[in-house]
């Protein structure tokens, strides 16, 4: 990763994207770690979190977590999540955060001269596209270490930089809650793999 001292620094992460991908690698996000690092790295301006909640649940799995960031330094952008029906008739929830992401990264970029991306959604393409004309550099965080890949080629191709979340695990994660035999058997199944190559 290429980081200037002096550059400011944004963060922008796409919460479910970022969950959905270190889940994906075996790990979990250390939020306190990750604010750490990037502050290490350059001026850190700001930090978003994005991320739909479900209203009128007595419990969110997620409350604890968004009431921990939005006391430590990372701004909090949610909103409702929708409820809609799949097409088995199983009730679910939507949430797309993606204009709120646009919005606010456009806005930053005349503030922030490096952005932070965290997500592999292509939808973001153009936006990365649109704060580089800016003068903003773009660096996207997601995976291609895992079957299948959590970022889109073109979102890769486009940003400035690309850095595997794979690669940050030992910086900014701190072991699943996996139960034990799975980790393992992940662990026995990547050492193989590396033997291979």
């Amino acid at each position: 990763m290429t980081f200037y001292p002096t550059d400011r620094l944004a963060l922008f992460i796409d919460g479910a994207n970022l969950y959905a991908t270190a889940k994906n690698l075996g790990f979990d996000i250390d939020y306190r770690k990750l604010l750490e690092e990037f502050k290490r790295r350059s001026v850190l301006v700001r930090a978003y979190y994005y991320t739909a909640l479900v209203e009128n649940e007595e419990y969110s799995p997620i409350r604890p977590l968004v009431d921990w960031l939005d006391y430590n330094g990372f701004r909090l952008v949610t909103k409702p999540a929708r409820e809609y029906t799949d097409a088995s008739g199983r009730k679910r929830f939507r949430g797309d955060m993606d204009v709120e992401i646009a919005v606010d990264m456009l806005e930053m970029a005349e503030h922030a001269d490096h952005m932070v991306l965290f997500s592999g959604d292509g939808d973001f393409r153009r936006l990365v596209e649109a704060v580089q004309r800016r003068g903003s550099r773009v660096t996207v965080v997601s995976t291609v270490k895992s079957q299948p890949p959590m970022v889109s080629d073109d979102l890769r191709r486009q940003a400035d930089s690309f850095v595997d979340l794979a690669d940050l695990a030992d910086l900014i994660g701190r072991p699943s809650r996996l139960p034990r035999f799975i980790s393992e058997s992940r662990a026995a199944h990547d050492r193989e793999a590396d033997a291979d190559h």
